[in-house]
């Protein structure tokens, strides 16, 4: 595989940060410099996501968890980008691109990021998100444009579903338990996974990931021909 000249996309999705690393680097790589993935449909995951997102636009912060700072809720689903990354004392080509989910305007003057998460996956926890939720920080706080906002605070909001509800067929839904996970603001770690994963990208094509199922797939089925 020849590398080209220069990659396809140099914008960072901030999801790549903690399920690109830790799946498979290979198709990373390939996703990054020819724009090539595997296709995927979470229909049901997407609308139940969506769902959450707009029962919480205009929420008072303190509803949704007594810890998070006064404030609302005022934006949601809007796109941010950064400035160009620069790790040690270095700009690179690369920059930050993603669309968070919440985002509250606290009375003092800072703001608070929530992620959205519909899951009941085990590793809805703070530190594996982290990297992600800073990505959505550092470009807040760095943009490409605009004005700089301070973010005072990050958190998944996690909707489990649990029970089945409702009598009828107008009322037919799904019960959830809802839990608020802090992120605490780690941006030594976030510098240090970015400049982990633009050397990935900035190097040659990496081995597959062992767990990789895209790769497995592809090896298994080239071995039938």
């Amino acid at each position: 595989m020849i590398k080209p000249d220069k990659p396809a996309r140099e914008n960072i999705s901030p999801s790549d940060l903690t399920f690109g690393l830790s799946t498979c680097k290979r198709c990373l790589w390939i996703k990054y410099w020819f724009k090539v993935t595997m296709p995927g449909a979470f229909p049901l995951v997407g609308t139940m996501a969506a769902l959450q997102e707009e029962h919480f636009q205009g929420a008072d912060m303190p509803t949704i968890d007594p810890s998070l700072r006064p404030g609302k809720v005022t934006k949601w689903g809007e796109w941010v980008k950064s400035k160009p990354l620069v790790v040690n004392g270095v700009e690179t080509r690369w920059r930050i691109l993603g669309k968070y989910d919440l985002v509250a305007t606290n009375e003092d003057g800072t703001i608070g990021l929530i992620d959205c998460k519909v899951s009941d996956s085990q590793r809805d926890s703070g530190q594996f998100y982290s990297p992600q939720l800073e990505a959505y920080a550092y470009s807040l706080e760095n943009p490409a444009a605009g004005k700089s906002q301070s973010v005072a605070s990050m958190g998944l909001l996690v909707w489990k579903p649990t029970t089945a509800i409702g009598t009828t067929v107008e009322e037919y839904g799904f019960g959830v338990f809802q839990k608020y996970v802090p992120v605490e603001r780690d941006q030594a770690n976030f510098l240090k996974v970015i400049g982990e994963f633009i050397d990935v990208l900035e190097g040659e094509l990496p081995d597959s990931g062992p767990d990789c199922q895209t790769c497995n797939y592809l090896v298994a089925r080239n071995a039938l021909d």
